[in-house]
């Protein structure tokens, strides 16, 4: 790995997947959100991460077709909603998705979160669509290692992706383990804390040592430790800088040293808290 667009890992598939990308939840849909995108991928992103609960997948749709890049050079990820999951449902908003989104394919559709009377229903709904090729890769999104032992007892096809929330302060070892055991891709999505990872000792010690940022030693260490990593911003000056980790390597005893940080604390909300 060298650079941001050569940067892939190949899924169980075969289907190749960027190992970083950018993340636009809560970007909104204006003009700061299309800049955003448009300075991403003149920096060499080729992975974009969008789901139908951003309201922006028309955005991006028609940032995508502007920007003059080949559709199969960028990696499009969206997600099903949870309202919107079970068979007929899924298949109805994944076409919408591919309407807004402009293109005849996803690479990769999600299950946003777990639900309890839906999923399976759902998963049915991806499986077809991936055996039909208007997926190139299905997987999920905030489940855990009981949901995903649940969703492969009730599925012909097991997940090839796993997004979760994924930092220095929630590591979360056995789920990449058992991830990483099935073949499953970790994908982090909240990888930079908001921003709070600048805030942490160790990480600015380190950031000082590497002659990086402290962000860009947590999204270095992501991709050590074998995770999948979309950080979100609008600033052009961040996105630039999020690309530019290929020029150095964190140690196996500074990757250990990120890792004693996890305090198991979420940001976000708790998917074990969900049963299906």
């Amino acid at each position: 790995m060298t650079s941001i667009q050569d940067s892939k890992v190949k899924l169980y598939n075969g289907v190749e997947m960027p190992w970083v990308g950018l993340g636009v939840y809560r970007a909104g849909s204006g003009d700061e959100m299309v800049n955003a995108m448009k300075c991403a991928l003149q920096a060499g992103y080729r992975s974009i991460d969008t789901a139908t609960y951003y309201q922006n997948e028309h955005r991006v749709g028609q940032v995508v077709a502007e920007s003059g890049i080949p559709r199969e050079e960028i990696f499009l990820t969206s997600k099903v909603w949870n309202t919107d999951q079970g068979y007929r449902r899924t298949i109805e908003v994944f076409e919408s998705s591919l309407e807004k989104l402009q293109t005849s394919y996803l690479d990769l559709y999600l299950i946003h979160w777990p639900q309890p009377e839906t999923t399976f229903e759902t998963w049915r709904a991806m499986e077809e669509l991936y055996e039909k090729g208007k997926i190139r890769a299905i997987g999920v999104s905030n489940f855990m290692i009981p949901h995903l032992k649940r969703l492969m007892e009730n599925s012909r096809i097991k997940p090839m992706v796993n997004q979760v929330e994924f930092h220095p302060e929630l590591v979360q070892p056995e789920l990449l383990q058992f991830c990483n055991e099935n073949q499953i891709q970790m994908e982090a999505w909240r990888p930079i804390m908001k921003g709070r990872v600048n805030e942490i000792p160790l990480l600015q010690e380190l950031a000082e040592k590497y002659g990086k940022s402290a962000v860009q030693v947590v999204l270095r260490w992501d991709i050590q430790k074998g995770v999948v990593t979309i950080p979100k911003s609008v600033t052009p000056e961040r996105i630039i800088s999020n690309a530019d980790i290929f020029d150095f390597e964190l140690s196996e005893d500074d990757v250990a040293r990120i890792d004693g940080l996890d305090r198991n604390a979420r940001i976000g909300e708790d998917p074990f808290q969900i049963k299906i």
